[in-house]
């Protein structure tokens, strides 16, 4: 299949994925496009909401319409490396076999990622970077494609371990989950208090999607929106020339190079995804919100005068 039948294709499957996802999950579809968006990217994403807004039905829900593998790990601060990553044990022959974890499968949902000491963190880390795991002086590769999802809890801060910047910085993306509207609601308890099942298809195998990330990558771009990414980036840095007052006076550090790089990919996935062959500067900004929120730090003076994340990001344009 030649490239540009693969990007019509992927439209239009991705079409039907929207579809099977919305027999299930009501509303969210900003959300939903920003986990898609990931995925294809080969990128994570962190999701942030408060409890029992369906996170774990939404990535079962896509993991199943994608014919992926799906694990969810619930993180407790007495969580040990071992405990996701797998441990080995002696079998009836007295030889060490390896027994592996939850990290092993395609989509892993890291509930309250936060709640886990940065031992058990650093962990998860390992194998979102590198797609494989270390037991014992063992490599071990994980399967392709890889994606996790995991999910901050914002209300609760006693007792949590909140991941540091580095850390963060490698979530492709920062996804923010609201509550549902009135309507949305509605359908929710009219959808989940009966005995009907809705059942989703699998649309997708392994290795397709695998395919469609190297598609998107030999997607060419433009100099002009590179550099468009790039000041993007440069302006949120309080210490750059480019940035202007209000960023030397609400942020103390701003995105890193990972940012820039992040941006070109989920425009070019943006870009693929509605049909284009190239990705234009509405694209980077269609993705900048979820890609730069959790890699600008605000000071006191931002949060003293109520000013967010996506306030300081819109100015930026």
């Amino acid at each position: 299949m030649s490239d540009v039948a693969a990007i019509q294709n992927l439209v239009q499957k991705q079409k039907e994925l929207k579809q099977e996802i919305a027999k299930v999950i009501v509303g969210q579809e900003e959300v939903v496009n920003q986990i898609v968006l990931s995925i294809f990217a080969g990128g994570h994403a962190l999701l942030i909401g408060v409890p029992g807004l369906a996170k774990t039905l939404m990535v079962n829900t896509i993991s199943k319409a994608l014919g992926l593998d799906f694990k969810r790990i619930q993180f407790t601060p007495d969580l040990m490396p071992s405990d996701i990553l797998g441990s080995e044990i002696l079998d009836e022959n007295r030889n060490f076999k390896f027994i592996k974890g939850p990290v092993f499968s395609n989509i892993i949902l890291a509930d309250e990622i936060n709640r886990t000491p940065p031992k058990t963190q650093a962990a998860l880390l390992e194998a979102m970077q590198e797609r494989a795991v270390t037991v014992a002086g063992h490599n071990y590769q994980l399967n392709l494609p890889y994606f996790v999802l995991a999910t901050q809890n914002p209300i609760e801060q006693e007792g949590t371990y909140p991941l540091p910047e580095a850390q963060l910085d490698r979530f492709m993306f920062a996804i923010k989950l609201d509550y549902p509207t009135f309507d949305e609601e509605v359908q929710v308890v009219k959808a989940t208090t009966t005995d009907v099942k809705a059942d989703v298809k699998a649309l997708f195998k392994s290795q397709e999607i695998i395919d469609f990330q190297n598609v998107i990558r030999k997607i060419p771009v433009a100099d002009n929106v590179i550099e468009y990414a790039v000041t993007l980036v440069s302006k949120t840095r309080p210490d750059n020339v480019l940035a202007p007052d209000f960023v030397k006076q609400y942020i103390d550090w701003g995105a890193g190079p990972r940012a820039s790089q992040n941006l070109i990919l989920a425009a070019k996935t943006q870009a693929a995804l509605n049909g284009k062959f190239s990705p234009d500067i509405e694209d980077v900004q269609a993705v900048a919100y979820g890609i730069l929120r959790h890699r600008i730090v605000k000071n006191y003076k931002a949060d003293a005068e109520g000013i967010s994340e996506e306030d300081i990001i819109k100015k930026l344009f």
